[in-house]
């Protein structure tokens, strides 16, 4: 070889092995993203000064997890995209004496929804596929009436609109039939409405976005979930299993009742609908999940992704009929990619309920104040409904509402189950 080539090809060699770039990829070390994530939220608070009054906050949740109905409950607040508050109140089983604290494990039911939703645009923004595909592409399992798997796109599966009646095939799950078998059954329902046109909420068909997210990875969901989503998140805690579940240092056992109930027994059928219902976690776990939707982990969810999940998909006048209590601050309602996203008080939220036989879970936050709250408890209970518009009045400095109904003396009527209820028991 010349030596004029020579040097010529040991000065590319050199140039390769040197060069430096600007971006961190998703599997960047977790000390640049923490590094990341705290520089965002030195950001996020230098904006803003602290509104909320956390003693307050606080003793309200201790007279709510007094009351008879309630058995455990955690809560976290992200203000400013700092976690600010995890406590635990009451306990992992009724009458033990074992008290929730931040690492209690609980289960989010359909809050779960938001990470396939998550998971999924992420792998359409590296390319691996496009929301507008038809769901035949990705999916093996799901049929619709008269074929329309071919006209559904993957978004109408995470935005539940694929025109066929809400909860179907929930209870045959329950029952313990294969979710793949339940998927195919669909295509013998009748259409309640045009693809894309109607919200329907769905579990057995949600979880299509399982098959979506292991075409597309080469690996099971729970692992792609793992791998791409909670670990680098630094969600220790966070399982898709029931497995998992019971392994944990600490769980917060199911119960239907309150203080005077038994817990109950832990079951399969939602756990294998993962993608719809199938994850479990700390609340301090779930309170870094949502510092993630609110942007302060880019290199893990980019904000192309949470743009694509949290912009509303399709308007839900239902959510507004069954959220009427708080119509004072709710003015418009709709569905994102496994997301709710609400108008409220003239602020976009965004937010999600789950529940499942024993549990309960809320999230909602402000992506662009950066602040919101979580919540989990195990009971079937909805008594802690307005908990999170408490906390929301006090980030937007509204006027105090006794949104958890303490202050007249006697508990709140509770309302009926939570409409985004994964449930193993019926309404």
């Amino acid at each position: 070889m010349p030596l004029g080539a020579l040097l010529l090809l040991l000065l590319v060699v050199w140039a390769v092995t040197n060069v430096s770039f600007s971006w961190t990829p998703a599997s960047a070390p977790a000390e640049n993203r923490q590094q990341t994530r705290q520089a965002l939220i030195e950001q996020a608070k230098s904006r803003a000064p602290s509104v909320i009054d956390y003693g307050r906050l606080d003793d309200r949740f201790r007279r709510l997890s007094a009351e008879n109905s309630m058995v455990g409950l955690a809560v976290g607040i992200v203000e400013n995209g700092e976690i600010t508050f995890l406590k635990g109140y009451g306990e992992t089983v009724a009458g033990s004496g074992d008290p929730v604290t931040p690492q209690t494990v609980f289960r989010w039911a359909s809050v779960s929804k938001g990470v396939a939703g998550d998971m999924v645009a992420k792998l359409a923004g590296e390319g691996k596929l496009a929301l507008s595909d038809p769901i035949a592409q990705h999916s093996t399992s799901l049929r619709l009436p008269g074929g329309r798997e071919q006209q559904a796109s993957v978004a109408d599966v995470l935005a539940h609109t694929l025109g066929i009646f809400g909860h179907a095939n929930d209870s045959k799950l329950e029952d313990g039939t294969d979710p793949r078998w339940l998927r195919a059954e669909l295509a013998t329902l009748n259409q309640i409405c045009p693809v894309g046109q109607c919200h329907s909420y769905q579990n057995v068909a949600y979880d299509a976005a399982s098959e979506v997210v292991e075409r597309a990875t080469g690996m099971p969901y729970r692992e792609a979930v793992r791998q791409r989503l909670f670990l680098p998140l630094g969600m220790t805690s966070a399982t898709l299993t029931r497995e998992g579940l019971l392994a944990s240092p600490s769980w917060a056992q199911p119960h239907r009742g309150g203080k005077n109930s038994k817990p109950v027994e832990v079951t399969q059928p939602y756990y294998s609908v993962a993608a719809a219902g199938g994850v479990n976690s700390s609340i301090k776990d779930l309170a870094i999940w949502m510092q993630a939707q609110m942007g302060l982990d880019p290199d893990v969810l980019p904000q192309s992704v949470l743009n694509a999940v949290q912009t509303p998909r399709i308007a839900t006048a239902g959510e507004r009929r069954r959220m009427r209590n708080y119509g004072e601050r709710l003015t418009a309602a709709s569905y994102g990619l496994g997301w709710r996203i609400y108008e409220y008080a003239g602020h976009k939220i965004v937010t999600h309920r789950g529940g499942v036989t024993g549990y309960r879970a809320v999230i909602m936050f402000d992506p662009a104040k950066k602040s919101g709250v979580v919540a989990l408890w195990n009971s079937s209970t909805n008594r802690p409904g307005g908990l999170e518009f408490e906390v929301m009045d006090m980030i937007y400095q509204l006027e105090r509402k006794d949104w958890l109904k303490l202050d007249n003396g006697r508990p709140a009527t509770v309302e009926a189950p939570e409409p985004d209820a994964v449930t193993d028991s019926g309404p």
